[in-house]
């Protein structure tokens, strides 16, 4: 291997250490002190309530671990939402499972609580998979109320889904394992089955003192909403557990119990390990973000046998197109080539930009999966669509705009992995958070904004300088200076991948080894949802 393979790889190893020691504190939630009060109450906390619950050995991923990273400062921060989500197994059959973290504000919704839960949610009703809520919570976080109470996707809309899944026939089952207040208390009845831990699960629409207050009837909370007045007085809930332990082993019963699904009928065969070294991607993604390197030798890492059928080779060659396999089963990949290439009428095309001749390609690639029923995945690294006069007379926005028509069209489930540039119209083309992927992951590698950090520094930097200028004020190359450098370190933690993360622009931050299980339980996932949609492109621009 060559120097710069060498340094490659040591700057990727040293993102994917730096993931895992954040994820490290991230698993802390609220602190250690919270997470002992908590086993001195006789509690699990939401991360160990999981681990029992779902199948040892069994794979599993979780769903936005870095939400609300560096976010509510103000408030004592909120690690990962204040609500830990998992899709793993159950007694062998798929599930997604959401935990409220009680060493978090006693398990309180923050807005970004409200949207990771959504989140949840969706992804249960997109691919009809049985969903698990284990609630410990104290509801809205009162100091951010109109942040999360009252608009169309805040607090209320998880009741909504609550019903549309019932509707829908997709399994829901809640435990009450600590707290459940107010218009909270509607999220565990509203599912099929609840249960409620005894002495340390509650549920009421008000506390002791509010009744107090608002009727003056004194009584105690445990005689007012714990277990034996719920299951042996109101009917509220339907079995009484001794302990969480007990509540998590009521739920495997229930769910070994589940009958099958009608499976979408996507392929899959025996899965084969990629032929060449997965390790090796650390050493072909380059350190910084504007190198150009071969998008195919990261592709070879991914599939099985290595193996992967072109689509239109010799066209539109800054877009990869083609037929794989990951995990045994069948995908269509659409990936950003990142290497200048040559057309075949002497031009040169720059890695990582869309032209016109890739939109299209990127189309009818797209439009295929979607009659053969193929999954499609799509592998970011772009920086936009070629702009300049001879692309715009070329009719790059109407190609584009067809490569946009068939993303959002497409009926087929999508998976998007961030691997290096996200910028602009790049970002909505191949499948960004806005254009409904199944599951949208990145390398710590990865940034997501309008445009690069320099360009937008420089950008920034020029109009505040005019504006200053404008105001009579001298402005030197070493000021114009300062004001880049100011600019570009605020502009750089934006384009981070963990700002991203924090705000649920993308599911996860992942090591690049784990592309593949994220994808095979991806596809696994949507396979619970028969295709009942015709793909249809709509009205475009030939």
């Amino acid at each position: 291997m060559d120097l710069n393979f060498n340094k490659n790889e040591d700057h990727n190893k040293l993102l994917v250490s730096q993931l895992r020691h954040k994820f490290a504190q991230v698993k802390l939630g609220g602190g250690e002190k919270r997470i002992q009060k908590l086993h001195n109450e006789g509690k699990m906390t939401a991360r160990e309530r999981i681990d029992y619950l779902l199948d040892k050995d069994a794979k599993n991923i979780e769903i936005g671990a870095f939400t609300g990273e560096g976010m509510y400062a103000e408030h004592g921060g909120c690690p990962s939402g204040g609500v830990v989500v998992k899709i793993g197994y159950i007694q062998g059959k798929q599930c997604i499972v959401v935990a409220n973290d009680a060493t978090v504000k006693a398990g309180a919704w923050f807005p970004i609580t409200g949207k990771k839960n959504l989140r949840a949610q969706e992804i249960a009703i997109e691919n009809n998979l049985p969903i698990i809520y284990l609630v410990d919570s104290a509801g809205v976080y009162l100091p951010l109320q109109d942040e999360i109470f009252p608009d169309k996707e805040h607090f209320g809309r998880i009741f909504r889904n609550n019903a549309i899944m019932s509707s829908k026939g997709i399994t829901q089952i809640a435990a009450i394992m600590g707290s459940c207040v107010a218009g909270g208390a509607y999220l565990p009845i509203m599912s099929d089955e609840a249960i409620i831990v005894d002495k340390t699960g509650s549920i009421f629409l008000a506390g002791s003192y509010l009744v107090k207050a608002a009727i003056g009837e004194t009584i105690d909370n445990e005689t007012l909403g714990g277990a034996t007045t719920h299951c042996e007085i109101s009917g509220v809930t339907d079995y009484k557990a001794k302990d969480d332990k007990d509540a998590l082993d009521k739920i495997k019963n229930i769910i070994d119990k589940l009958g099958d699904y009608t499976p979408a009928g996507f392929n899959r065969i025996k899965s084969e390990k990629p032929k060449l070294d997965e390790k090796e991607m650390y050493g072909i993604l380059p350190k910084a973000r504007n190198e150009q390197y071969d998008m195919m030798e990261i592709i070879h890492r991914l599939v099985d046998n290595s193996e992967f059928e072109a689509y239109k080779d010799g066209y539109g060659q800054t877009i990869l197109t083609g037929y794989a396999r990951i995990d045994g089963w069948a995908v269509g990949i659409v990936a950003n080539q990142r290497k200048v290439v040559k057309t075949k009428k002497g031009e040169m095309q720059f890695g990582g930009v869309i032209y016109s001749d890739s939109a299209d390609k990127a189309t009818r690639f797209i439009a295929n999966c979607n009659q053969k029923k193929i999954p499609l995945v799509f592998l970011q690294d772009v920086t936009g669509f070629m702009v300049g006069s001879k692309s715009e007379q070329g009719g790059i926005i109407k190609d584009g705009a067809k490569m946009v028509n068939a993303v959002s069209n497409s009926v087929v489930p999508k998976f998007t992995v961030v691997i290096g540039n996200s910028y602009g119209a790049g970002n909505y083309a191949m499948c960004g958070k806005a254009f409904d992927p199944r599951l949208i992951f990145a390398w710590p590698s990865a940034e997501l904004a309008v445009m690069g950090g320099t360009q937008a520094a420089k950008v920034l930097a020029q109009i505040e300088a005019s504006a200053l200028k404008a105001k009579g004020e001298t402005i030197d190359e070493a000021k114009e200076n300062e004001l880049f450098t100011k600019i570009k370190a605020k502009y750089d933690e934006q384009v981070s991948p963990y700002y991203a993360a924090a705000r649920l622009w993308t599911d996860a931050i992942i090591d690049p080894l784990d592309t593949r299980t994220w994808i095979s339980m991806g596809i696994e996932a949507a396979n619970h949802a028969p295709i009942d949609k015709q793909f249809n492109l709509g009205v475009i621009q030939v």
